[in-house]
């Protein structure tokens, strides 16, 4: 284990390089460039402040913030986008380098890091903009925004573990890729994301513990909508499932990377 982590470090300037590249490839012929890295999400609040904000508003006890809503739904929707990015890049990652890895012989394991710096290059543009208009609008959390740091490393690591599963089955059973599509747009309206917990029917809510990235959502939500710690406890279950899903990755990765370049 020790030896291959080394010989992804000797890598590091091929990883960095790469997650250079696809950044600037991304919008070299955009007239805008990066900045579309911050429309899209942007369009998205506008899109679900404007129509969930007057039905929502009443609904979040305990704020007194005028962006209360504006806040809550951000702090969600850019910690999904987040998700969503690692996940959907991890799940077509062997696929869509099938060319790279049938040419050049490198260990394979950097794809996926280099998807994975990638979208955090991308979150962390939009999450600083978001940052940015907390302190403006004086609603910035205080110390709690510290309580972020473990919270998106649990995610990051739920996210790969669950992106690179993905991205190997989906080498060997091509509907795996369209099947997660479908599974993922019931799984963001089933997190509580654009509506908070309280308004659910109690069946409901009891069904959401079945939910690993209700947890996190909470987390962020609560650290910047009521500049508090987040409930650790709450946090262990999908922090558990992370170490699971990464170490199942890495065992069905090691396992089956030798038959990839077959399948491709």
């Amino acid at each position: 284990m020790a030896g291959f982590f080394k010989n992804i470090w000797s890598y590091r300037g091929f990883i960095l390089s790469s997650v250079k590249r696809e950044f600037q490839s991304k919008y070299r012929n955009s007239m805008l460039g990066a900045a579309w890295t911050v429309i899209n999400p942007l369009a998205m609040i506008f899109v679900y402040t404007v129509i969930f904000s007057q039905v929502m508003k009443t609904k979040l006890p305990g704020t007194n913030s005028s962006f209360a809503y504006s806040v809550y739904l951000c702090s969600g929707l850019l910690t999904w986008g987040f998700f969503a990015e690692i996940v959907n890049g991890l799940q077509t990652v062997f696929l869509g380098n099938s060319n790279l890895l049938k040419k050049l012989s490198f260990p394979r394991l950097c794809l996926p890091i280099i998807t994975v710096l990638n979208a955090v290059l991308n979150f962390s543009i939009v999450f600083g903009l978001f940052t940015i208009f907390l302190i403006i609008s004086g609603d910035f959390p205080g110390w709690s925004y510290c309580g972020l740091l473990p919270v998106f490393i649990i995610l990051i690591a739920f996210s790969a573990g669950l992106g690179i599963t993905l991205g190997v089955l989906n080498v060997f059973f091509r509907d795996v890729g369209q099947l997660f599509g479908v599974i993922l747009q019931f799984w963001f309206w089933f997190t509580p994301i654009v509506y908070p917990v309280s308004i659910l029917p109690d069946f409901v809510r009891r069904c959401l513990i079945f939910n690993p990235m209700v947890g996190i959502i909470a987390a962020c939500q609560k650290i910047f909508l009521f500049r508090q710690w987040p409930d650790w406890a709450s946090l262990a279950p999908v922090a558990l499932l992370a170490v699971a899903l990464c170490f199942f990755s890495w065992r069905l990765f090691r396992k089956r990377s030798g038959e990839m370049v077959d399948e491709l």
